[in-house]
């Protein structure tokens, strides 16, 4: 499997005590690098011309520019980097106005470690989805954008297991005419082998899916699963 590409962050934040927060929380997610920080909006769009991030991590009470002001300028200049809002503001207005400037998340404070995991894991199967040519289907693309956070199946996922990926594969499955092994899953949607077990192990016991054992000629028997129409 090709090795999966890092992602580069700008995070742009005043608070010196929070930029050492946010920089250890978005190192312990696998693929993840963090290549600067801004302790304000005017700063921060200048490393983001520079440096041309994949990923900004924004805050909005900021001096000089604060959030609201630093995405617009990032439209405006048509910057390509993707935004996630880590603020304390929650009132709907400001997150109404960063949505509609493009903000792929918006997670307010104080939030926990699981929460921008998420939001980095989502981003990442954005990016790797949308990195190749071709087309997607009406499903895979439900997939991509839904997250289907209201779902109360979320709240009895395994541990290990998003609902992000797990519509990713269900997907994926959907469009199968034969049965697929783990490692044919894997390779597709690019996760080892051994996570899409997992994921296939959960959607099998919950009737998603089914396995088909096949037998070839010298060697172990191959499970394989099938979606179950």
């Amino acid at each position: 499997m090709a090795v999966k590409e890092e992602i580069s962050v700008l995070l742009i934040e005043d608070d010196p005590m929070v930029q050492e927060v946010n920089k250890e929380f978005i190192a312990s997610v696998e693929g993840f690098k963090i290549i600067a920080a801004a302790g304000n909006g005017e700063d921060g769009i200048t490393l983001a011309k520079k440096l041309k991030p994949n990923l900004v991590i924004l805050d909005i009470f900021m001096p000089k520019k604060d959030g609201i002001q630093t995405l617009q300028q990032f439209r405006k200049q048509n910057l390509d980097s993707d935004v996630i809002v880590v603020s304390a503001a929650k009132d709907k207005e400001t997150i109404k106005l960063m949505l509609q400037n493009g903000a792929r998340d918006y997670i307010i404070k104080p939030f926990k470690l699981n929460r921008i995991q998420q939001a980095l894991e989502k981003y990442r199967h954005y990016r790797e989805s949308l990195k190749e040519s071709g087309t997607l289907s009406q499903e895979q693309l439900d997939a991509l954008i839904y997250a289907k956070q209201a779902k109360k199946e979320e709240n009895v996922l395994p541990k290990g297991l998003n609902e992000f990926t797990l519509n990713e594969i269900t997907a994926f499955m959907k469009q199968q005419s034969e049965p697929r092994s783990a490692e044919e899953v894997a390779n597709s949607i690019g996760i080892a082998r051994v996570t899409a077990r997992r994921y296939l192990d959960y959607l099998e016991k919950s009737g998603a899916i089914r396995l088909d054992v096949q037998y070839g000629g010298v060697g172990r028997p191959v499970n394989r699963y099938v979606i179950v129409k």
